[in-house]
């Protein structure tokens, strides 16, 4: 997969998963992996560049005596998410033309 397009999914991803609640990086990891796979030295640049956009916030709460960061949305950061679904319909277009025009099916 391109770099720029999973760079992107995968910060669509992110926000998905803070979007159904406040998480921390392992359990972010943990959820996105069944669908695209992410290392922590990838994660966390991601929560840095959507920290720096205003797509989230951090906070830090003690686990076991340790200080834990975890992530929260923001309304840009949801924004972001519709933004990106309204965008990916035109990309699915596009792919349709593609597909129909190699010799596939539209329903593919």
């Amino acid at each position: 997969m391109d770099i720029q397009l999973k760079r992107g999914l995968l910060e669509i991803c992110v926000l998905t998963v803070l979007s159904k609640g406040d998480s921390y990086g392992y359990q972010i990891i943990k959820d996105i992996e069944p669908c695209i796979e992410i290392s922590e030295s990838t994660l966390y640049p991601i929560l840095k560049r959507l920290e720096t956009a205003n797509a989230l916030t951090d906070y830090s709460v003690e686990h076991n005596s340790r200080l834990r960061k975890y992530y929260k949305i923001t309304d840009i950061g949801r924004k972001r998410i519709e933004d990106f679904l309204e965008e990916w319909k035109e990309v699915m277009k596009v792919f349709q033309f593609i597909t129909v025009g190699v010799g596939g099916t539209d329903n593919e």
